[in-house]
């Protein structure tokens, strides 16, 4: 035992302490020599619950998922060098999303940084801008003011991390050998006298005014209420709606705004509004004067276009904090406030005797029409079809199921054909970068907090992030993971580049023909191959009560899928030809 361990077991400790007093309780460890002293002192905390993954990547996005779940910051750990390199992607998409991390990189000392030390790079300021901030911590001590500028650093890392908008935090640890810190005495035992910080974290409101200008506003107006991804509270779902009905605004909602699902449909959402709004006909007939907007853009393309035509429409965008998530550049009145606090203060002032209930009819038969169109066409449709999936999923999964949805086409599937329903099922994705990296490890880490738990994903993003499934065996995780195995990238064949063959298949179509089944063996999961329907609802029904990982395979043609998806949309252009607007 040396001084230097003494001081630096006390420093780290009282970091860590505070970490857990600030409120984590969840720490993701990427294995490695360097971040010892964190990783055994963490492991030696007698309430911080531990997951070790080995490969950084699908470790950062395993603590992505956690935290999107839980809605508590995660620890993140690694060594030095490239391992802190590999959690940029993860960390792009909690800045993004607002998923509060804590990221924790080890580093050598400041004598041997930029002198050609083994397992060494520039871990200054590594993340750039896609952290709310960054801290080169001193280096180990146990004067009194250094323990007490540890645990600053440790709640204030927590609350910036949790602060609106949530998002990553990172704090590089310098630490010189060796690097074994004293586990006895336990540094948590107890007979330490500490105190900590407490953080209180308060909620914005809107003035009296301000609400009476916006009803102002929107009174007797052709109004939409949109929704973009979004996971509130439980009764957020229900006060939406009931503005929605009182205002005479129709309520847009993306599939991941959580209200598509939220358990009730007494009061009807716009879920074909992506279908809809391909039609130039309905985009014209159907402007409205003013958007009220929440969450992040909503996936559609389509919606997003169309919102962008509305020049002289009033567009209220709701976003608690600092952020500003408008990338049409549409907003005329920007709310900093939670949303749940702006719904319940707007209601107490609106007056419903004002609503413009033809408009609202209006768009309530058009979201018909489009529905019943495209439930006629999935009833013909026998053999395996991308976009059937989605139905049979919303008819099948059990009620409070999560199901975590892949990027390319899958989120765009769950767009288009998962309609508005009684069953409470929550939808998440990964839409800050709307990358596939990491989307096996977040529908993982979400599996920690969610059950029962479902990911629907295509071949490419499995393979891309097979490594993921590992934490599925080391920590006796349970979930299902639906594979639509087309063969390769099949969001491609919908882009222009699919109209010219040479060098599609190589550059873009990019078929793996890597066995899934086999996959599944390596991780010691259990493996349905679908060939029809009624396989596929048995091995839904099997792996509710299975254990552990479960995978299903449905085998799609790519080509065929692109000319479903097309026959859906013209049959509704159609029907909706025949209609008055």
């Amino acid at each position: 035992m040396t001084q230097h361990q003494i001081e630096m077991t006390r420093y780290l400790s009282s970091f860590i302490e505070e970490l857990v007093q600030a409120g984590v309780k969840d720490a993701v460890i990427s294995p490695g020599s360097r971040s010892t002293p964190l990783a055994m002192l963490m492991a030696e905390h007698p309430t911080l619950k531990i997951y070790v993954d080995i490969d950084e990547r699908s470790a950062g996005f395993f603590a992505l998922g956690l935290a999107k779940a839980s809605h508590r910051p995660v620890v993140l750990l690694c060594t030095s060098g490239t391992a802190a390199a590999n959690y940029m992607p993860a960390v792009v998409e909690a800045n993004l999303s607002q998923i509060p991390l804590v990221v924790l990189t080890s580093d050598r000392p400041h004598e041997l940084r930029g002198v050609g030390a083994p397992q060494t790079i520039d871990q200054i300021h590594l993340y750039g801008h896609h952290v709310k901030d960054f801290v080169d911590m001193a280096l180990p001590e146990d004067r009194p003011e250094m323990l007490q500028y540890a645990k600053w650093h440790g709640a204030r890392a927590v609350d910036l991390a949790l602060k609106a908008p949530s998002g990553p935090v990172h704090l590089n640890f310098p630490l010189r050998q060796p690097l074994m810190p004293i586990l006895d005495p336990s540094p948590f035992s107890g007979e330490e006298k500490r105190h900590h910080v407490h953080i209180y974290l308060t909620k914005e409101t809107v003035e009296k005014d301000l609400l009476n200008q916006i009803i102002a506003v929107c009174h007797g107006k052709k109004g939409l209420i949109v929704i973009g991804d979004l996971d509130k509270a439980e009764g957020f779902a229900e006060k939406l709606v009931e503005l929605s009905l009182q205002l005479g605004f129709p309520v847009l909602a993306d599939p991941l705004s959580q209200i598509r699902s939220f358990g009730k449909n007494d009061i009807k959402v716009i879920d074909q509004y992506d279908s809809l709004l391909r039609i130039d006909r309905v985009k014209q007939a159907m402007k409205a004067d003013v958007v009220i907007r929440f969450g992040a853009m909503p996936v559609s393309k389509f919606l997003s276009q169309y919102l962008d035509t509305l020049d002289d429409a009033r567009h209220f965008v709701v976003d608690p904090g600092s952020s500003w998530r408008d990338p049409i550049k549409a907003v005329t009145d920007m709310i900093h406030c939670e949303e749940h606090v702006f719904v319940e203060e707007l209601l107490t002032t609106v007056d419903y005797t004002q609503r413009n209930t033809e408009w609202y009819d209006q768009w309530q038969r058009l979201n018909t029409l489009s529905k019943a169109t495209v439930n006629k066409y999935l009833q013909t449709i026998e053999g395996l079809d991308e976009g059937k999936v989605i139905s049979e999923l919303q008819q099948h999964l059990p009620n409070n199921a999560t199901l975590y949805i892949g990027n390319s086409m899958p989120i765009r599937d769950i767009d288009t054909f998962f309609q508005q329903t009684e069953r409470h099922i929550k939808l998440y994705a990964n839409r800050g970068a709307n990358g596939i990296d990491g989307n096996v490890s977040t529908a993982l880490g979400m599996s920690v907090v969610k059950q029962p738990m479902y990911a629907l994903i295509g071949d490419v993003t499995f393979f891309h992030d097979m490594n993921g499934l590992l934490m599925s065996r080391t920590n006796q995780l349970n979930m299902t993971l639906i594979v639509i195995n087309n063969n390769g990238g099949g969001i491609f064949s919908f882009l222009p580049q699919a109209d010219s063959p040479r060098h599609y298949e190589q550059l873009f179509g990019t078929p793996t023909d890597i066995s899934i089944e086999k996959a599944t063996s390596l991780y010691d999961g259990n493996y349905y191959g679908i060939s029809d329907w009624e396989e596929f609802q048995d091995a839904l029904d099997q792996s509710a009560h299975d254990k552990g990982l479960n995978i299903i395979e449905i085998k799609t043609n790519r080509y065929e899928n692109v000319v479903t998806h097309r026959s859906v949309w013209d049959n509704i252009q159609e029907v909706i030809g025949y209609e008055s607007l």
